[in-house]
Order: structure tokens, then sequence, then C-alpha cells
């Protein structure tokens, strides 16, 4: 009797299938890519460019054009102005009609001539900060305050063209190189490390615990969740605006409660001195994001079938053994997803530390160093070079993380 071998390969049928799946989902992939990668590309971009705030808007000629009454000889002047400091606007030129009644009478400057009631000026290249006036001499028919605003009301046409920092091709290392060579980045990247791995193995703790508190039935089991849920679905500027007034210094509960109890001497700046700042805001980020891990802890933990609490109830098995040798293997699959989350969102925390202290008192972050750099210094390229850096430290994170985490566990 022959035997059918199977047949070797994907069918005409399933490759049509393939073709179909991979058109659907097509748009899908287009679309995150482009909210994803293309920002991503943006950054590594500017990373590599001396770029300021200021140089996100080339440089463009400025004129102004006035018609000034001086005795008997009325004069148009032109005020041209390059407002860029460090930025040469090449082939800059203007060309300018004259409205009705205004006749041009003195010598016209270098590169100008005259046309009808058309003016055209080339003045080639403008340097950083030029700033020139060119009065012509002028004859007005009629009314000369009609005659003034009539010039005022002209929009001339302008030239000029000035290299976008932005756009062009120069590149460079320099922000990299500032960055890594001041002694501040490295305190800063300590001081983010603490606060992640603190934050988000503390947050993981307590979330443990709170599963394994509300894992069993009881009276008032439901409110007490409720509760639980609060730090984390709270508005994060009501929760911060709380703790700091709870600390505060002068007028703080917690500092007056400690006074009374003797535990201090006097008021506790927690939010102001190092190192207490930055536990406070550790201890924040544990306190507000633990029911996120108690969420889905808890959900694995009443997912685990009971039978083997039961065998091992029958062995004599106490309630530490029963969690370190039956409970923690089951949970390792979601303990390690959420440290990988909570990892890289604590990460990349800003708005916590933020509104908690500015930054200051030794908990300046790299995602604070973002902002600092960017905006209140002004310095966009050496912003984006520091969320460069802390997108490597987030990409070797997870290629270690995804290497030492065993497939039994879920990853």
């Amino acid at each position: 009797m022959t035997e059918i071998s199977p047949p070797k390969g994907r069918g005409a049928l399933a490759r049509r299938e393939a073709r179909l799946a991979w058109g659907l989902l097509l748009p899908t992939i287009t679309i995150v890519a482009l909210v994803v990668i293309v920002p991503l590309l943006a950054i590594f971009w500017i990373s590599a460019k001396p770029v300021k705030l200021g140089d996100l808007r080339p440089a463009e000629m400025r004129l102004r054009v006035t018609l000034r009454d001086r005795g008997d000889v009325p004069q148009l002047e032109y005020r041209v102005i390059n407002p860029s400091r460090d930025q040469v606007i090449h082939k800059a030129g203007f060309t300018d009609t004259l409205p009705q009644g205004v006749t041009l009478t003195g010598d016209l400057p270098q590169g100008c001539a005259l046309s009808g009631q058309v003016l055209n000026c080339d003045f080639g290249d403008l340097e950083p900060a030029y700033n020139e006036r060119f009065r012509i001499d002028a004859q007005v028919s009629g009314d000369v305050k009609a005659a003034e605003q009539a010039v005022r009301d002209t929009e001339p046409t302008l030239r000029g063209s000035a290299d976008n920092v932005l756009t062009n091709a120069t590149f460079t290392l320099e922000n990299f190189t500032k960055l890594f060579d001041s002694g501040e980045f490295w305190s800063v990247f300590g001081v983010t490390l603490f606060y992640t791995v603190f934050g988000t193995l503390g947050a993981l703790v307590v979330g443990l615990f709170a599963a394994m508190l509300l894992n069993k039935s009881f009276r008032g089991q439901g409110i007490l969740r409720g509760l639980y849920l609060f730090p984390y679905v709270a508005p994060v500027i009501a929760v911060a605006f709380t703790w700091i007034t709870l600390f505060d210094p002068f007028s703080g509960s917690a500092n007056a409660l400690l006074v009374q109890m003797g535990v201090s001497q006097g008021a506790i700046n927690f939010f102001g001195q190092k190192p207490l700042a930055l536990i406070m805001v550790t201890l924040f980020e544990v306190w507000r994001y633990f029911p996120l891990s108690f969420l889905f802890i808890l959900a694995r933990m009443q997912s685990i079938d009971s039978d083997m609490y039961e065998a091992a109830d029958m062995d004599g098995a106490s309630p530490f053994q029963k969690f370190w040798y039956l409970s923690l293997p089951q949970l390792l699959g979601i303990l390690s997803v959420l440290f990988l989350l909570r990892f890289i969102w604590t990460f990349n925390k800003f708005d916590d530390i933020f509104l908690l202290t500015g930054g200051n008192a030794g908990t300046r972050t790299l995602t604070v160093n973002v902002y600092e750099q960017a905006f209140a210094v002004s310095n966009i390229g050496a912003g984006a070079a520091v969320a460069v850096v802390v997108f490597g430290c987030l990409l070797v994170f997870s290629a270690l993380f995804f290497r030492t985490m065993s497939r039994e566990e879920g990853l």
C-alpha cells in the first residue's frame, strides 16, 4: 500500500489568506509606525544638531517702512533687520510698491533701482544682527498724514533665505560630548536609577502584600479594594498637592505630629533637603502606583487552583511555605511583566517629581533634565540628547530583561 505524504510548504489558499491578513494589518502597522517611529527619528535627528529653542524658526529678513516729515523734505525710511544672532541671510532684498502721491527724489541706496512706483533693492548677504536704516528724500502730494498711513499699510515683498539648522546636513556630537563630560550627568543618572529601582520594587512588594490581604473573603472587602485604588485613579496634581501640604515644614500635619511625639526637635523639610527629598518622592511613587500591581497580582492569585493549597494543608505546610513554594512560582510571570512595565514607566516619569520638588534637592532625574535643557535653558539639542540616552538605557534594560527571564515565566 502506498503511503500518502503530506504536502510540503503552504498551499495557494494559505498564501492567499496570509496576503489578506497582511493587507488588513497594513493600515494599523502604518499608523503605529508614524506615531512611534517618526517622533523617535526626529529626536535622534535633533540630538545631533546644535539647535536652540530660537532656532526652530529660521531667520527671516524684517523690513520696516515709515514716511517721516522732517521739515521741508519728507523722507522715506527703510529699516532692514536680520534678527538672527548667528545665521546669515543670503540673497536678501525686497520689492516695494510706493503708494500714489509719494515720489522718491533723493539718491537711492546701493543695490536699489526705481521703476515707476516700484522700488527694488538687493542687499546680498545680511550678516547676523544686521540692523541698518536707509533714508531717501521723497516728495508728497496731498495730505502728509494720509501718505504716512498709506506707507505703513504697504506690504513689501521680501526675499532671502537662511540655513535652517534643523534641516541642513551639519551634524555634530557636541551635545553628547557636553552631556557625558559634565559630572552632573552621572549624579542625575544615579538619582534616576535609585528612584526607578526602589520605586518599582516598592510598588511590586506593596501590591503583592495588598493582594494577599484581599485574596480572602471578608466583610467590607469591596470597600477596601476601592480605597486601595484611590492613589492610582486620583488626579496626580491633587495627590501631589496633598503630600506637599501634609509634609510642609511650617504648616504640615506630619511635622506637627512628629514634634508633639518627641520624634523631631524641629520642623523637617521633607521635600527640600537631601537625601530626604529623594526618599520622599520614591515613597510617593510606591504609594501612587502600587494599586496597579495589586490589581494584576490579585487577579492572578484568584485564578490559582485551590486544590494545591488544600493538599499543602494536609501535609502540614506553613503559610510561608505555601506562599514560597506554591503562590510565588505561579506569580513569577505576572511579576516579571509588571516589573518590566513599571521600570520603563518609572524611568520615564516626569510629572510626579516636577510637581513635588521641581527637580530640586537632589531629585533631578533624566526626564526632568530633558525638560530643563530643552525649555528652561532653551537648548533643544541637549534635551534631545538626554532623551536619546533615556531611550538607550531602556533599550539595554529591555534586552537584558528578555534575555535573562525564562520562557517558563510567560515571557
